[in-house]
């Protein structure tokens, strides 16, 4: 039997598509997330915790396996990393921990039938006990625990016509995001309630023979932002703080031109943008109850001064800003995420401004648990600095410089100046200064000025991040850029 003593239980709550700023623990004036705000008051938050890469799969596979996408080579959501791989899951697991996963991994190769026939490759990366869903918007159609549970209640048919309907505008770029409406259930039956209860049921049966490590990934607040009538009563659409309704300057880098074709956001009102952010906040309100319940299931047990309980998000959302909808880009509504660590017991709540990325996430967890390093990875743990305090300048003290990569397009920031390259090529892209451009409206690629910061960014960071021998699979998994032109041409 494991020492428990010495062994921590871990519970990583991970969300999808919710951006930095989108809590009250951190500043947000409208946004209800008091459960979020509670794990805030009694441990870290991070305010400049970026993901590795702006969507969805690219991002998880970072996280799963600890590396960088150009690293494990999953540059887009059609491609997977190798489960048998290195993993932080299945070294967390040999450390003496029980690790089982409920919700949205998408870690899965898109696939017909039911999910549980998949299951064995998540089992391959080191889960144990395995509760897994498909994406958001495929759920309707893909046989999964919680579409099994929409089919006994009588839901299921209903629902399906919801999401068939929603991919068919969306794709068909005819729907708007303010234009979602509820998902056709009782409030109980939504996606993310059912994974919170799914959270709250393993907790209060599990046995304690070993510590354990849950992720719970909430599908949510991804779009469709069908969150129910409920919800949505908490927020008045016109008390919506307002975004950037503002066109990003040319020269546009290849993804925000992708981004602004493929959201057809053109015209959105200021009106309209605040109502699809009270959609938007309600599905976080939702999630952030189901946190509540997942706290509260561990008190029940007294489990809560023996775990450590962290929240984060693969990556952000555009919201309208710029008139972008979604992720891809490079700017920090798509690319900052929450990170809320709260040790076991608790702690006088403060606020680091170390610069992170979910590599650091995942070396803490390793670090937690006492397991075994990753053999490549580019992590720190931050445990070092949450045993300080914010009044100390070493709790402040992060990386020099964090790596995002999407779609055959690697970014360097080093804390103000970001600079993206085609991975390819090396050939820059697009720089922001978010120190002078803090609303990220002009491109600096070409700015004679910046020539300096360019070339130190390039030739110190990124030429070693994108040494030819260590780009895996780039020629044949990413989105290459004749077809993205393709794209934005039709």
């Amino acid at each position: 039997m494991t020492d428990k003593k010495n062994k921590p239980n871990i519970i990583f709550i991970f969300s999808d598509q919710h951006r930095a700023d989108s809590m009250a623990c951190v500043g947000h004036p409208v946004v209800i997330t008091p459960n979020m705000d509670s794990l805030a008051s009694e441990g870290v938050v991070f305010n400049r915790c970026y993901t590795n890469s702006p969507l969805c799969v690219p991002a998880r596979n970072t996280i799963a396996s600890g590396l960088y996408v150009s690293q494990h080579g999953a540059w887009n959501n059609f491609m997977q990393a190798d489960r048998n791989g290195q993993s932080h899951i299945r070294n967390i697991c040999d450390a003496g921990y029980h690790t089982a996963v409920i919700g949205k991994t998408h870690l899965l190769e898109r696939y017909d039938g039911h999910v549980k026939y998949q299951e064995h490759k998540l089992n391959d990366w080191g889960y144990e006990d395995v509760t897994a869903l498909g994406s958001t918007v495929n759920n309707g159609r893909v046989d999964n625990a919680w579409t099994d549970y929409l089919e006994e209640k009588g839901l299921r048919k209903e629902y399906s016509k919801s999401i068939k309907k929603f991919l068919r505008l969306n794709w068909g770029l005819k729907r708007k995001p303010w234009e979602d409406i509820p998902a056709p259930l009782p409030v109980e039956a939504h996606i993310d309630n059912f994974v919170g209860r799914k959270a709250v049921e393993w907790i209060e049966n599990y046995d304690e023979r070993k510590p354990f490590y849950l992720q719970v990934c909430f599908p949510g607040p991804h779009p469709p932002f069908n969150s129910s009538p409920e919800y949505r009563a908490l927020y008045k659409p016109e008390d919506m703080p307002p975004g950037i309704l503002e066109m990003p300057k040319k020269p546009h880098s290849m993804l925000v031109d992708f981004v602004l074709k493929w959201s057809n956001l053109g015209g959105m009102t200021p009106e309209q943008m605040q109502l699809l952010r009270s959609f938007y906040y309600a599905k976080i309100t939702m999630i952030d109850e189901r946190i509540g319940d997942i706290i509260e299931s561990l008190k029940k047990r007294d489990m809560l001064n023996n775990t450590w309980i962290i929240y984060s998000s693969d990556h952000g959302e555009n919201l309208g800003d710029h008139f972008m909808s979604q992720k891809v880009v490079f700017f920090e509504s798509a690319l900052k995420v929450p990170l809320i660590i709260r040790p076991p017991g608790g702690i006088k709540g403060w606020q680091s401004n170390a610069l992170t990325d979910h590599l650091d996430v995942v070396s803490t967890m390793l670090d937690i648990s006492k397991a075994k390093a990753l053999e490549i990875s580019n992590g720190n743990s931050l445990l070092n600095n949450i045993k300080l305090d914010s009044s100390d300048p070493k709790a402040h003290e992060g990386k020099e410089v964090i790596f995002s990569e999407v779609l055959g397009f690697s970014m360097v920031f080093n804390g103000r100046y970001k600079l993206a390259v085609d991975a390819s090529t090396l050939e820059p892209v697009e720089m922001i200064d978010i120190e002078q451009d803090p609303q990220e409206m002009f491109n600096k690629v070409n700015d004679p000025s910046l020539e300096t910061v360019r070339e130190n960014l390039l030739e110190t960071h990124l030429k070693s991040l994108l040494k030819k021998k260590n780009i895996k699979m780039l020629q044949e998994n990413v989105i290459k850029r004749e077809e993205l032109r393709k794209l934005l041409l039709k």
